[in-house]
């Protein structure tokens, strides 16, 4: 960000003698931290390597057969460098303005193709957070689907054979909408009109696969809806669950290439009927075409989305796992049909090498029909500790029951490793090892065979060498605006650096190769990580505990209000089931309210922005008894810090209730203020935004939650963690830490930046955003201050009164990629707006870049209000492909479309395509990688 001569300047400019000066007519003074943060003194770059080097050595490596949805797997180098270590994918933002996103847009479309032609499954999304929340999406689906049809229906049934983990993420996360789970064995469910859905697994968490067929059919008799969770690399050899008439596949996309990170991130995927689109959730990336006809893509039916909709939304997802998604497609591309199949082979043939090793040398296995795992039934006098204890003193981890163990083998397993697992085995229970793999050679009936190419669309036929790959991803990278090129001023995202010295430790082996059932005591670095950050966490937000389960901002939400429901439940204060949101509160907010089985009331604002405290009083007189918690934004989504915040949070206490403080916005409080200090019970902490961990083109995102003292013993548990929580809500993700292997990144942060650092960002982010207001507040209507005329770290800027020329919000954010930049928020949290923060990573160079650039749209403006018909706004982004037009018969000149200043001729982004028609890919569903003879048919003049 800026150097101390250019906040000295930037002051001078705002008429502030320092920064604490700032501070102290911005921040309430009943709210500022009277002490500095108590951190560690900050580390060097070279410190910090040295520091996380050392914690990743203490993990030990290990070979991991466990399974469960988790794999080892390899990454191919030409991925890895070009795509996880490279800003220009990393770097950038969700692709809300699709002309500027045209390369992670086809990107994702990919990846939706691939997992149609894998699932056999008519649409896609594009990516969820992981497969247990997947599965919870699942039925959260189903029951729409059910009300819409007006069934009376309210049962689920679960089929054991599901991952363990994934069934308890099922029971925690529909517990709340009052529907009956019942689990048991698929073979003993007698179908009724009472049932809302089926959850069965193909392969099944032991490994069978079976032909769920005709009981399918019989199941659709009685109008039950039908969810599939699957393995994409079952599929490259399977018949596809497609082909049975389901309703939902769901999965992890985490063995096409992504580290099992010791849980994440990693890309979950999502299929569905054509039928039941419009109940999908989460992100959904569809062709459509610019104005000249050329094949474009763009998120398709965003009404669904839960900053529209709000309570009524399909979901409550604000980030999905783009980069991952991306890799994961990556690896299709390159691998391509029979490169997949090839792996896929590979691993089955060394899985039946296994069965007929082990099977030779005394030991039971009942399934005949497996993919990649087998379940060995244990003999009475064998204990299964003891065998656990050989194996995992030679870090060799498998998967164990009661009286069984399971094997799930891997891309990375070789023969020689499969003869050596078999030794072990043998020899750990006392038996002489015979290296006998007579037996079998199928282990696949052919009845359940996939007929057909895994990858059926061309596009997984192209790029199968490192030189076309490489290429090919770079062409995609170009089209798109990262930080690389410039500042993305996205007011509520925090598009700030992401330094390469903290994404660096990522790819140690340390973090990024256990799985997530490892006990943490037997990951020590993990262990003193995960601990030291939640210690720096609990230090910054003034509150008593953490839990990093969350993976996204809007699941820290959600978990946050089941963990205090779980508390007003278990204080004899259940009857309270209302969430006062207000209108300036973040977007997700009132999704994940009511996914939280919570009733939602609106709480006006004023017309300076402020929350209305006489509406909040009347709201507590009608409704206080059973109000359970106020979700709120602070600093508000309208940029202000609110001199009321404490006399409210109070208000709230008063009335039995708990306050639930939005960490959307915290990176302008660190050091400054806390969440305790203001009032809240619990809060989010998006790491994806004030520490650091870079957004990848719309995730991966990290979202703990920190609770006040009286909260933490309900925070959530999972099976595979040793402790004794009876008050703990049950697992709300897959992974116990939720995308452990990107905690490094904030770790580091953290770290080199220091209690000084820390409070010298939140500092600038406020001087940046005030500096920016004061530049363009001579042009245009900043739409609110606080009580002393400044705002917090963003602002917001009204357009509104161009409306009546016909001018849009948008049509300056489009003309906004004309001058190289990314739009700021548009039309949200007010209609007819843009939502600015410049971020403390900025320099004053390039926010006087940014706003001559505002300016001189401001004189485009002014020429439109004046009769120019045919303006540069309109028309924006001017593309390439208009550069090259012969004829140019507009109002304004060729320089005034493409180089309308001068900085614009040092670097000028090209954008590839003309302006997108939203409506055409609304009416147009067709969400898969368009055919070579589809993309032809362009219209280039």
């Amino acid at each position: 960000g800026p150097n101390q001569e250019q906040i000295k300047q930037m002051l001078e400019e705002t008429n502030f003698n320092s920064l604490d000066e700032l501070i102290e007519k911005n921040i309430p003074a009943n709210i500022r931290r009277k002490k500095p943060l108590n951190l560690p003194e900050p580390a060097t770059e070279i410190e910090i390597l040295q520091e996380l080097q050392k914690l990743s050595e203490q993990n030990p490596r290990g070979k991991y057969y466990i399974g469960l949805g988790f794999y080892p797997t390899f990454m191919p180098s030409v991925i890895r460098r070009n795509i996880l270590e490279n800003p220009g994918w990393y770097t950038a933002y969700t692709p809300y303005q699709a002309e500027i996103s045209q390369g992670r847009l086809e990107m994702l479309i990919i990846f939706q193709t691939m997992i149609t032609n894998l699932t056999k499954m008519d649409i896609a999304n594009a990516s969820m957070l992981d497969d247990g929340s997947a599965a919870a999406e699942a039925g959260s689906m189903m029951m729409r689907i059910s009300q819409k049809k007006r069934r009376k229906a309210n049962k689920f049934f679960v089929d054991k054979s599901l991952h363990p983990h994934i069934i308890d993420v099922i029971e925690n996360r529909l517990k709340p909408f009052n529907v009956e789970i019942i689990t048991g064995n698929i073979e003993n469910f007698v179908p009724s009109e009472e049932y809302i859905g089926v959850f069965i697994s193909y392969p099944t968490t032991d490994g069978e696969i079976i032909d769920y067929s005709d009981k399918i059919e019989e199941w659709k008799k009685y109008d039950i809806l039908v969810a599939v969770y699957s393995d994409l690399m079952a599929l490259s050899l399977l018949k596809p669950p497609g082909e049975w008439n389901v309703d939902i596949v769901w999965g992890s996309s985490q063995r096409f290439g992504v580290p099992m990170g010791y849980g994440g991130p990693n890309a979950a995927f999502f299929a569905t009927k054509n039928e039941h689109v419009r109940q999908l959730p989460g992100r959904l990336i569809g062709v459509s075409k610019d104005k000249y006809g050329n094949i474009a893509y763009r998120m398709t039916l965003q009404t669904r989305e839960q900053h529209i909709r709000r309570e009524k939304a399909t979901s409550n997802i604000c980030t999905s796992q783009v980069l991952l998604a991306v890799i994961s497609a990556a690896y299709a591309l390159y691998y391509g049909p029979e490169g997949l199949k090839k792996i896929a082979t590979n691993i089955n043939q060394n899985t039946i090498k296994l069965r007929n090793l082990l099977v030779n040398n005394g030991f039971d296995i009942e399934i005949k029909n497996f993919f990649d795992t087998i379940k060995i039934n244990i003999q009475e006098n064998v204990n299964p500790e003891n065998l656990r204890e050989t194996l995992e003193n030679k870090n060799i981890y498998l998967r164990y029951y009661e009286n069984a163990v399971g094997i799930s083998l891997n891309e990375l397993t070789t023969e020689a490793e499969v003869i050596e697992l078999a030794k072990i085995i043998t020899e750990a229970i006392g038996k002489n090892f015979n290296n006998n793999n007579n037996g079998i050679t199928s282990s696949i009936s052919t009845n359940l065979l996939r007929e057909d190419e895994p990858l059926q669309n061309p596009v997984f036929k192209k790029y199968h060498t490192e030189t076309k790959l490489m290429r090919y991803l770079k062409k995609l990278e170009n089209k798109d605006i990262s930080l690389v090129h410039s500042m993305i001023p996205l007011g509520s995202c925090t598009m700030k650096l992401n330094s390469a010295i903290e994404l660096y430790p990522i790819v140690y082996k340390g973090f990024s190769e256990p799985h997530p059932f490892i006990p943490i005591e037997k990951l020590p670095g993990y262990k003193k990580l995960i601990e030291k950050l939640a210690d720096f966490l609990k230090e910054i937000t003034g509150l008593s505990a953490v839990s990093f389960q969350p993976n996204s901002g809007a699941q820290g939400e959600y978990t946050g209000l089941r963990v205090i429901k779980a508390y007003l439940d278990d204080i004899g204060q259940g009857h309270r089931n209302i969430a006062f949101i207000p209108a300036s509160a973040h977007g997700t907010n009132p999704a994940s309210a009511v996914m939280a089985g919570l009733k939602v009331k609106t709480i006006k604002t004023q017309k300076n922005g402020y929350i209305d405290i006489e509406d909040l009083k009347k709201n507590l007189e009608k409704y206080g008894n059973e109000l359970a918690v106020m979700m709120i934004t602070y600093p508000s989504t309208y940029g202000i810090f609110e001199e009321e915040i404490k006399e409210i949070c109070e208000l709230v206490h008063k009335a039995g209730a708990q306050v639930y403080l939005d960490g959307a916005n915290l990176n302008a409080m660190v050091g400054l203020s806390s969440i305790a200090d203001i009032g809240g019970d619990v809060c989010h902490i998006n790491l994806h935004k004030t520490f650091s961990i870079p957004h990848g083109g719309g995730g991966p995102g990290m979202g703990p939650i920190a609770v006040a003292e009286h909260l933490k013993d309900y925070l959530p548990t999972h099976r595979f963690v040793n402790e004794n929580r009876p008050k703990a809500i049950k697992a709300i993700a897959s992974a116990p830490y939720g995308s452990a292997m990107i905690l490094p990144i904030s770790y580091a942060y953290i770290r080199m930046m220091g209690s000084y650092g820390l409070t010298l960002a939140s500092k600038v982010a406020v001087l940046n955003a005030n500096y920016l207001k004061a530049k363009l507040e001579k042009y245009y209507k900043i739409l609110y201050t606080n009580n002393n005329g400044l705002v917090a770290h963003e602002f917001i800027l009204d357009l509104r009164r161009y409306k009546k020329s016909g001018i849009e919000a948008e049509d300056v954010a489009k003309r906004l990629i004309d001058y190289g930049y990314h739009a700021p928020t548009v039309s949200f949290p007010v209609v007819g707006t843009l939502m600015i923060e410049p971020t403390e990573s900025e320099d004053k160079e390039e926010l006087d870049k940014f706003a001559s650039a505002m300016i001189k749209i401001h004189e485009e403006l002014q020429a439109v209000e004046n009769g120019m018909s045919e303006n540069p706004l309109k028309n924006a982004p001017h593309s390439l492909i208009e550069a090259g037009f012969e004829k140019w018969e507009r109002e304004y000149t060729r320089q005034q479309a493409f180089f309308p200043l001068p900085y614009l001729l040092e670097q000028k982004y090209w954008s590839p395509v003309a302006r997108i028609d939203n409506r055409y890919g609304d009416r147009n569903i067709f969400c898969e990688y368009p055919s070579e003879n589809l993309k032809t048919e362009k219209v280039l003049n």
